[in-house]
Protein backbone atom coordinates (compact mmCIF):
# COMPACT_ATOMS: atom_id res chain seq x y z
CA UNK A 1 0.00 0.00 0.00
CA UNK A 2 1.46 3.15 -0.98
CA UNK A 3 1.64 6.34 2.03
CA UNK A 4 -1.00 8.97 1.07
CA UNK A 5 1.02 11.80 1.55
CA UNK A 6 0.18 16.26 0.65
CA UNK A 7 3.19 17.85 -0.37
CA UNK A 8 3.27 21.30 0.97
CA UNK A 9 6.05 23.19 -0.73
CA UNK A 10 7.25 26.73 -1.74
CA UNK A 11 9.65 25.64 -4.86
CA UNK A 12 12.87 26.43 -4.41
CA UNK A 13 14.99 24.17 -6.62
CA UNK A 14 15.57 21.49 -3.51
CA UNK A 15 11.93 21.22 -3.16
CA UNK A 16 11.52 20.23 -6.81
CA UNK A 17 13.75 17.20 -6.49
CA UNK A 18 12.11 16.42 -3.43
CA UNK A 19 8.87 16.65 -5.61
CA UNK A 20 10.28 14.39 -8.65
CA UNK A 21 11.09 12.06 -5.84
CA UNK A 22 8.06 11.31 -4.46
CA UNK A 23 6.18 11.87 -8.25
CA UNK A 24 8.89 9.05 -9.39
CA UNK A 25 7.83 6.49 -6.70
CA UNK A 26 4.27 5.32 -7.22
CA UNK A 27 4.56 2.34 -5.31
CA UNK A 28 5.84 3.53 -1.87
CA UNK A 29 4.29 7.01 -2.27
CA UNK A 30 0.31 8.50 -3.38
CA UNK A 31 0.79 11.92 -3.73
CA UNK A 32 -2.82 13.02 -3.26
CA UNK A 33 -2.09 17.17 -4.09
CA UNK A 34 0.80 19.87 -3.50
CA UNK A 35 -0.25 22.56 -1.60
CA UNK A 36 1.86 26.04 -2.56
CA UNK A 37 3.04 28.46 0.58
CA UNK A 38 5.45 31.84 0.28
CA UNK A 39 8.47 31.25 1.18
CA UNK A 40 11.36 30.86 -0.96
CA UNK A 41 9.64 33.00 -3.65
CA UNK A 42 6.03 35.06 -3.11
CA UNK A 43 2.86 32.58 -3.94
CA UNK A 44 2.16 33.29 -7.61
CA UNK A 45 5.57 31.72 -7.97
CA UNK A 46 5.29 29.23 -5.67
CA UNK A 47 2.09 28.13 -7.59
CA UNK A 48 3.45 28.05 -10.61
CA UNK A 49 7.19 26.47 -10.08
CA UNK A 50 5.15 23.55 -8.17
CA UNK A 51 3.11 22.68 -11.84
CA UNK A 52 6.59 22.97 -13.44
CA UNK A 53 7.72 20.79 -11.93
CA UNK A 54 4.25 18.51 -11.92
CA UNK A 55 4.68 18.79 -15.67
CA UNK A 56 8.43 17.71 -15.92
CA UNK A 57 7.61 14.62 -14.18
CA UNK A 58 4.84 14.16 -16.39
CA UNK A 59 2.55 14.13 -13.81
CA UNK A 60 -0.90 16.69 -14.72
CA UNK A 61 -2.77 14.65 -12.96
CA UNK A 62 -1.70 15.60 -9.78
CA UNK A 63 -3.75 18.43 -8.30
CA UNK A 64 -2.36 21.99 -7.33
CA UNK A 65 -3.10 24.37 -4.91
CA UNK A 66 -2.60 27.76 -4.00
CA UNK A 67 -2.37 28.27 -0.41
CA UNK A 68 -1.59 31.66 2.26
CA UNK A 69 0.45 34.22 0.77
CA UNK A 70 2.10 35.91 4.11
CA UNK A 71 2.87 34.62 7.24
CA UNK A 72 0.54 34.19 9.99
CA UNK A 73 1.60 37.73 11.53
CA UNK A 74 4.64 38.86 10.26
CA UNK A 75 5.85 40.48 6.53
CA UNK A 76 7.48 37.56 4.38
CA UNK A 77 10.49 37.09 3.84
CA UNK A 78 12.04 35.48 0.44
CA UNK A 79 15.04 33.89 -0.50
CA UNK A 80 15.73 34.81 -4.11
CA UNK A 81 19.44 35.92 -3.37
CA UNK A 82 19.51 31.70 -3.11
CA UNK A 83 17.04 30.37 -5.61
CA UNK A 84 16.93 32.90 -8.30
CA UNK A 85 14.25 35.58 -9.28
CA UNK A 86 11.84 32.77 -10.32
CA UNK A 87 12.41 30.77 -7.35
CA UNK A 88 13.78 27.57 -10.19
CA UNK A 89 16.15 29.13 -11.81
CA UNK A 90 18.92 27.26 -13.42
CA UNK A 91 16.95 25.07 -15.98
CA UNK A 92 15.13 26.72 -18.82
CA UNK A 93 11.62 24.95 -18.38
CA UNK A 94 8.18 26.15 -20.16
CA UNK A 95 5.55 27.73 -18.05
CA UNK A 96 2.77 25.10 -17.19
CA UNK A 97 -0.32 24.50 -18.90
CA UNK A 98 -2.14 22.34 -16.14
CA UNK A 99 -3.94 24.94 -14.16
CA UNK A 100 -4.18 25.69 -10.50
CA UNK A 101 -7.02 24.17 -8.49
CA UNK A 102 -9.85 26.63 -7.33
CA UNK A 103 -10.01 25.18 -3.81
CA UNK A 104 -7.76 27.05 -1.38
CA UNK A 105 -4.93 24.98 -0.13
CA UNK A 106 -5.95 25.57 3.35
CA UNK A 107 -9.11 23.87 2.62
CA UNK A 108 -7.80 20.94 0.60
CA UNK A 109 -5.42 19.99 3.47
CA UNK A 110 -8.77 19.88 5.84
CA UNK A 111 -10.69 18.07 3.37
CA UNK A 112 -8.45 15.49 2.82
CA UNK A 113 -8.08 14.24 6.83
CA UNK A 114 -11.42 14.43 7.35
CA UNK A 115 -12.28 12.19 3.82
CA UNK A 116 -9.77 9.60 4.71
CA UNK A 117 -9.33 6.93 7.12
CA UNK A 118 -7.79 8.71 10.68
CA UNK A 119 -3.76 8.30 10.49
CA UNK A 120 -3.50 7.15 6.85
CA UNK A 121 -2.13 10.78 5.61
CA UNK A 122 1.31 12.22 5.98
CA UNK A 123 1.79 15.96 5.56
CA UNK A 124 5.17 16.81 4.06
CA UNK A 125 5.85 20.32 4.53
CA UNK A 126 9.40 21.56 2.63
CA UNK A 127 8.44 25.61 3.61
CA UNK A 128 7.16 27.58 6.25
CA UNK A 129 4.31 25.97 8.06
CA UNK A 130 1.80 28.53 7.35
CA UNK A 131 -0.69 26.42 5.38
CA UNK A 132 -0.67 23.73 7.96
CA UNK A 133 -0.62 26.19 11.36
CA UNK A 134 -3.82 27.70 9.78
CA UNK A 135 -5.19 24.36 8.95
CA UNK A 136 -4.74 23.10 12.30
CA UNK A 137 -6.11 26.44 13.88
CA UNK A 138 -9.18 26.32 11.37
CA UNK A 139 -9.93 22.80 12.10
CA UNK A 140 -8.73 21.43 15.19
CA UNK A 141 -10.19 18.29 14.08
CA UNK A 142 -7.83 17.22 11.80
CA UNK A 143 -4.85 17.32 13.76
CA UNK A 144 -5.58 13.64 15.37
CA UNK A 145 -6.24 12.42 11.91
CA UNK A 146 -2.78 13.23 10.90
CA UNK A 147 -0.33 10.19 10.25
CA UNK A 148 2.50 11.79 11.00
CA UNK A 149 4.43 15.24 9.75
CA UNK A 150 7.11 15.19 7.98
CA UNK A 151 9.19 18.32 7.78
CA UNK A 152 12.39 20.10 6.31
CA UNK A 153 13.27 22.76 8.77
CA UNK A 154 15.18 23.94 11.63
CA UNK A 155 18.68 23.58 12.78
CA UNK A 156 20.80 22.75 16.20
CA UNK A 157 24.28 22.16 16.10
CA UNK A 158 24.06 23.79 12.33
CA UNK A 159 22.64 27.31 14.39
CA UNK A 160 20.73 29.49 11.20
CA UNK A 161 20.76 30.01 7.71
CA UNK A 162 18.56 33.26 7.80
CA UNK A 163 20.39 34.90 11.22
CA UNK A 164 22.31 33.47 13.05
CA UNK A 165 19.92 31.32 15.24
CA UNK A 166 17.46 30.64 12.67
CA UNK A 167 17.11 28.36 9.81
CA UNK A 168 14.57 30.10 7.10
CA UNK A 169 11.83 28.01 7.06
CA UNK A 170 10.85 28.42 10.32
CA UNK A 171 12.03 32.15 10.80
CA UNK A 172 10.03 32.94 8.06
CA UNK A 173 6.67 31.96 9.62
CA UNK A 174 7.51 31.25 13.12
CA UNK A 175 4.16 31.78 14.98
CA UNK A 176 3.04 28.71 12.80
CA UNK A 177 5.84 26.39 13.39
CA UNK A 178 4.99 26.90 16.85
CA UNK A 179 1.05 25.91 16.09
CA UNK A 180 2.59 22.68 14.66
CA UNK A 181 5.00 21.92 17.02
CA UNK A 182 2.49 22.16 20.09
CA UNK A 183 -0.03 20.19 17.84
CA UNK A 184 0.77 17.00 19.29
CA UNK A 185 0.99 15.20 15.16
CA UNK A 186 3.73 13.12 15.38
CA UNK A 187 6.71 14.80 13.96
CA UNK A 188 9.83 13.84 12.13
CA UNK A 189 12.00 16.85 11.43
CA UNK A 190 14.68 17.56 9.10
CA UNK A 191 16.90 20.38 10.34
CA UNK A 192 20.75 21.83 8.41
CA UNK A 193 22.13 19.36 10.62
CA UNK A 194 20.86 16.30 8.57
CA UNK A 195 20.40 18.37 5.26
CA UNK A 196 23.67 19.70 5.23
CA UNK A 197 25.08 16.27 5.07
CA UNK A 198 23.18 15.60 2.21
CA UNK A 199 26.01 17.84 -0.08
CA UNK A 200 25.54 17.42 -3.94
CA UNK A 201 29.54 16.96 -5.35
CA UNK A 202 30.58 17.28 -8.90
CA UNK A 203 30.31 13.44 -8.84
CA UNK A 204 26.61 13.48 -7.88
CA UNK A 205 25.57 15.76 -9.98
CA UNK A 206 27.66 14.53 -12.91
CA UNK A 207 25.62 11.44 -12.42
CA UNK A 208 22.04 13.16 -12.39
CA UNK A 209 22.70 14.91 -15.57
CA UNK A 210 24.14 11.33 -17.54
CA UNK A 211 20.66 10.04 -16.83
CA UNK A 212 20.32 12.01 -19.93
CA UNK A 213 16.34 12.52 -19.72
CA UNK A 214 14.92 16.11 -19.33
CA UNK A 215 14.46 15.53 -15.55
CA UNK A 216 17.95 14.33 -15.03
CA UNK A 217 19.18 17.13 -17.05
CA UNK A 218 17.06 19.92 -15.42
CA UNK A 219 17.91 18.31 -11.36
CA UNK A 220 21.60 19.14 -13.09
CA UNK A 221 21.26 22.48 -13.76
CA UNK A 222 19.00 23.68 -11.05
CA UNK A 223 21.68 22.12 -8.52
CA UNK A 224 24.76 23.82 -10.47
CA UNK A 225 22.26 27.27 -9.96
CA UNK A 226 22.00 27.11 -6.45
CA UNK A 227 25.28 25.42 -5.32
CA UNK A 228 27.35 28.69 -6.20
CA UNK A 229 25.81 30.31 -3.83
CA UNK A 230 26.26 27.33 -1.20
CA UNK A 231 29.84 26.74 -1.69
CA UNK A 232 30.46 30.68 -1.79
CA UNK A 233 28.83 31.06 2.28
CA UNK A 234 30.05 27.72 3.54
CA UNK A 235 33.19 27.06 1.50
CA UNK A 236 31.74 23.46 1.24
CA UNK A 237 31.90 20.98 -2.08
CA UNK A 238 28.52 21.43 -2.79
CA UNK A 239 25.31 22.14 -2.32
CA UNK A 240 23.12 20.65 0.40
CA UNK A 241 19.69 19.19 -0.83
CA UNK A 242 17.59 20.13 2.05
CA UNK A 243 14.20 19.09 1.08
CA UNK A 244 14.55 15.81 -0.64
CA UNK A 245 15.48 14.39 2.63
CA UNK A 246 11.57 14.31 3.39
CA UNK A 247 11.44 11.79 0.66
CA UNK A 248 13.85 9.85 1.45
CA UNK A 249 13.09 9.42 4.73
CA UNK A 250 9.69 8.04 3.55
CA UNK A 251 11.10 5.99 1.53
CA UNK A 252 14.30 4.51 3.46
CA UNK A 253 14.08 5.69 6.90
CA UNK A 254 17.13 3.26 7.67
CA UNK A 255 19.05 5.87 5.80
CA UNK A 256 18.54 8.35 8.64
CA UNK A 257 18.70 8.74 12.60
CA UNK A 258 18.07 11.19 15.13
CA UNK A 259 16.79 11.47 18.96
CA UNK A 260 12.84 11.97 19.88
CA UNK A 261 13.25 14.65 21.95
CA UNK A 262 12.11 18.39 22.88
CA UNK A 263 11.68 21.12 20.03
CA UNK A 264 10.39 24.44 21.44
CA UNK A 265 10.03 27.33 18.58
CA UNK A 266 11.46 31.03 19.54
CA UNK A 267 8.57 33.72 18.87
CA UNK A 268 9.35 36.65 21.01
CA UNK A 269 13.29 37.40 20.88
CA UNK A 270 15.00 39.27 18.23
CA UNK A 271 17.77 37.72 18.40
CA UNK A 272 16.91 34.29 18.27
CA UNK A 273 13.54 34.75 16.33
CA UNK A 274 12.31 31.08 14.47
CA UNK A 275 15.03 29.47 16.57
CA UNK A 276 14.35 25.72 17.15
CA UNK A 277 15.27 25.43 19.99
CA UNK A 278 16.30 21.41 20.27
CA UNK A 279 16.74 19.50 23.64
CA UNK A 280 19.47 17.26 22.06
CA UNK A 281 21.26 16.77 24.95
CA UNK A 282 17.88 16.30 27.22
CA UNK A 283 18.31 18.80 29.81
CA UNK A 284 14.57 19.61 30.66
CA UNK A 285 11.87 18.11 31.36
CA UNK A 286 9.68 19.10 28.34
CA UNK A 287 8.15 15.96 26.69
CA UNK A 288 9.70 15.22 23.43
CA UNK A 289 7.26 15.65 20.44
CA UNK A 290 10.03 15.40 17.57
CA UNK A 291 12.09 12.48 16.41
CA UNK A 292 14.79 15.23 15.33
CA UNK A 293 16.99 13.83 12.99
CA UNK A 294 21.43 13.94 13.30
CA UNK A 295 22.78 11.17 10.60
CA UNK A 296 22.33 10.39 7.36
CA UNK A 297 23.62 7.87 4.95
CA UNK A 298 24.53 10.99 2.39
CA UNK A 299 26.21 8.02 -0.42
CA UNK A 300 22.84 5.56 0.21
CA UNK A 301 20.40 8.85 0.13
CA UNK A 302 21.90 10.09 -3.45
CA UNK A 303 21.89 6.35 -5.13
CA UNK A 304 18.42 6.39 -3.82
CA UNK A 305 17.81 9.88 -5.23
CA UNK A 306 19.65 8.88 -9.11
CA UNK A 307 18.02 5.08 -9.27
CA UNK A 308 14.68 7.27 -8.99
CA UNK A 309 15.18 10.67 -10.93
CA UNK A 310 16.12 7.63 -13.67
CA UNK A 311 12.44 6.47 -13.59
CA UNK A 312 11.17 9.74 -14.74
Amino acid sequence: MPRNIIIDTDPGQDDAVAILLALASPDEIEVLGITAVAGNVPLPLTAKNARIVCELAGRTDVPVFAGCEAPIARKLVTAEHVHGRTGLDGPDLPDPTMSLQDTHAVDFIIDTLRAQPPGTVTLCPLGPLTNIATAFTRAPDIVSRVQEIVLMGGAYFEVGNITPAAEFNIYVDPEAADIVFGSGAPLVVMPLDVTHKALVTKARNDAFRALGTPVGIAVAQMTDFFERFDKEKYGSEGAPLHDPCVTAYLLRPDLFSGRHINVEIETTSDLTLGMTVADWWRVTDRAPNALFIGQLDAQGFFDLLTERLARL
